[in-house]
């Protein structure tokens, strides 16, 4: 997905996926994983380690900064999940440009 979206999502893009449930209830998981305000590394150590290997795997593709090149294609992978059945596990990808990106201070 990333590959194929390239410098269309304006990089360094953030990603949202979405894990298991119904296939309409995945499409809303990857929306939730995008636009959720989370600081750290995911509480599961599971997601933590697929979502770090996920944006370091983008991140080599060399997409870079606009589509120019470079080592930060992503800024962040974030994974939501929720219970399925393994014989039909739904996986969607959110993809993100700059409107996601944020930051916030406490002044």
């Amino acid at each position: 997905t990333a590959r194929l979206a390239g410098a269309n999502p304006c990089p360094p893009m953030m990603l949202g996926v979405g894990v298991g449930g119904t296939f309409e209830r995945v499409a809303e998981l990857a929306k939730e994983a995008l636009v959720v305000l989370r600081q750290g590394p995911h509480p599961d150590p599971y997601y933590d380690a697929l979502e770090r290997e996920l944006t370091q795997r983008v991140n080599a593709l060399g997409v870079g900064p606009q589509g120019f090149g470079g080592k930060t294609t992503a800024l962040s992978v974030r994974i939501k999940a929720a219970p399925t059945h393994i014989a039909g596990l739904p996986v969607a990808v959110n993809v993100g440009c700059h409107v996601t990106r944020h930051a916030s201070a406490i002044l």
